[in-house]
């Protein structure tokens, strides 16, 4: 399925300026996704992210988002939430797949952890939809974010906007955005086996 013509379909049919919870993994995933849906949504970003193992690393991509959308105009104002920090929630779901390939089931199973959360608070918080800029990643399996996305739509009230973004070339934008304001672009997901890999 492409996900990105079925985020366009859905988007005929939400009222402008409905609100919007977006899961957000570092400042250059998120540059090209506010780009794309900042005149459309009221975005909250949720930075979640147990699985930066550094402390040091989470703080400068928590930084490095605050940074961004402090400079980054849109239609709507951007507002950024920040998730509790907790590596050994991380470590706690990556027990037993601690060797397992880069993008296997354990990149799996924190997808699902970080989209879980993000439903549950958008849910909580009235959001009226919820999504993730991991989509936006080469790197990532869109497919796999949108089937635990669409699993969560039916457990919690607000609505899982589906998504691939780095179609329409989503990922160079990226970059060009990444230049453009001179964001840290870091070369790993966030974990530990992701930094040794």
């Amino acid at each position: 399925m492409n996900y990105d013509v079925k985020m366009e379909e859905m988007i005929k049919d939400i009222p402008k300026g409905s609100k919007l919870l977006l899961h957000a993994c570092c400042a250059p995933c998120s540059s090209a996704v506010l780009e794309r849906l900042g005149n459309f949504f009221r975005i909250t970003i949720l930075f979640y992210n147990p699985n930066i193992t550094d402390e040091e690393e989470y703080k400068k991509r928590l930084e490095e988002i605050n940074n961004f959308v402090s400079k980054f105009k849109v239609e709507y104002p951007i507002d950024i939430l920040e998730g509790r920090y907790d590596p050994n929630e991380f470590f706690l779901m990556a027990t037993g797949l601690e060797n397992e390939v880069e993008r296997g089931a354990r990149c799996y199973k924190c997808y699902k952890m970080r989209l879980e959360e993000t439903a549950r608070i958008a849910s909580d918080m009235e959001f009226d939809y919820f999504t993730t800029t991991l989509s936006l990643s080469p790197y990532k399996n869109s497919n796999w974010i949108n089937e635990i996305g669409s699993l969560l739509d039916n457990e919690y009230t607000s609505n899982f906007l589906y998504s691939d973004f780095k179609k329409k070339n989503g990922y160079k934008r990226s970059i060009e955005l990444s230049n453009e304001y001179d964001l840290y672009r870091q070369d790993y997901c966030g974990c530990i086996y992701s930094k040794r890999n």
